[in-house]
């Protein structure tokens, strides 16, 4: 269904590749492009799943800036040696969330618009996306199946050399 040197969508019963002229060998349709099929779920996936991590990363910063900013020195709580040190942690893990999120988005937005650079870096983030259970883990395993294959490679690479 697809020529295997640029990548170009063949019509059943064409004898050459219309975009770089390859002849096509044997029947047409026998070969599937698994990484066209995928990658635009992937990146679609990869963006509402960021929108989620990023809900949570700015619920985190409002938590930690209204405990820990007011709250607790107003009413009481924690003991000001936890205070001094928990509010400020708490606001930098919730901006590695943060930038978790804008990754997870950035190479979601790559893989639709079918940039060069969008498989190393949904590579790269869904390794770290194994680590967050369920969600995270099932996405991540979803896109190292899809985009993480040699053949996998060659196929992302002839589809953003195509847009």
């Amino acid at each position: 269904m697809f020529c295997d040197q640029c990548g170009t969508q063949l019509q059943p019963g064409q004898q050459s590749c219309g975009r770089c002229g390859k002849a096509v060998l044997g029947p047409v349709g026998y070969r599937r492009n698994r990484v066209q099929e995928h990658v635009r779920l992937v990146g679609i996936l990869w963006m509402a799943y960021s929108a989620l991590v990023v809900v949570g990363g700015v619920v985190l910063a409002i938590v930690a800036r209204t405990l820990f900013g007011g709250y607790f020195k107003l009413n009481g709580g924690p003991p000001p040696q936890v205070t001094a040190w928990l509010g400020p942690f708490l606001t930098l893990i919730a901006g590695v969330i943060l930038i978790k999120g804008a990754a997870g988005f950035i190479a979601g937005w790559g893989l639709l618009q079918r940039e060069p650079w969008a498989r190393a870096v949904t590579l790269v983030v869904g390794f770290i996306s194994l680590f967050n259970v369920p969600l995270g883990t099932a996405l991540g395993i979803y896109t190292l199946w899809v985009l993480l294959p040699t053949q996998s490679d060659d196929e992302y690479k002839s589809l953003a050399q195509a847009a």
